[in-house]
């Protein structure tokens, strides 16, 4: 028996399923974005601190959306940890701080204000139903 986990072929047809299934939550997050009349700026945003897997706008508001697809809703819930928060967060500010660009820059007023930031989730089961929770965590919290 092998100590990596079993047979190659096997893991690779695994993770390429995980893909797929987190590429379908992606692309349900980002119809439920819309709904909630947001547009989708990027996509799997990656930075060195880590991925954001959904970026989206609205005037003054940027919201960073992980989307977390498990057998379950609860089951997606609990697979977030405090590691992975703080590698989103970290990713998020990346992003404000590099594309953050002030409307008015000779308002000193305007120019350092950036937009509000809300990391909201998406929670998506194996039936495809998916629970969307805003403000999931606030960045007054570090």
């Amino acid at each position: 028996m092998s100590l990596s986990g079993g047979d190659p072929k096997a893991r690779a047809a695994r993770g390429s399923q995980a893909h797929r299934t987190g590429l379908a939550a992606e692309d349900t997050a980002a119809r439920l974005a819309a709904g909630r009349g947001l547009t989708v700026i990027e996509r799997r945003y990656r930075t060195p601190h880590g991925e954001i897997d959904l970026i989206a706008e609205s005037p003054g508001l940027l919201v960073f959306i992980e989307v977390k697809a498990r057998r379950s809703q609860d089951e997606a819930a609990h697979s977030l940890t405090p590691r992975q928060w703080q590698r989103l967060e970290a990713a998020a500010l990346h992003f404000a701080a590099v594309y953050h660009t002030p409307t008015n820059l000779s308002d000193p007023v305007v120019s350092n204000t950036g937009p509000d930031l809300r990391f909201d989730v998406v929670l998506v089961g194996r039936d495809g139903l998916a629970r969307w929770i805003e403000n999931a965590r606030g960045f007054d919290e570090f």
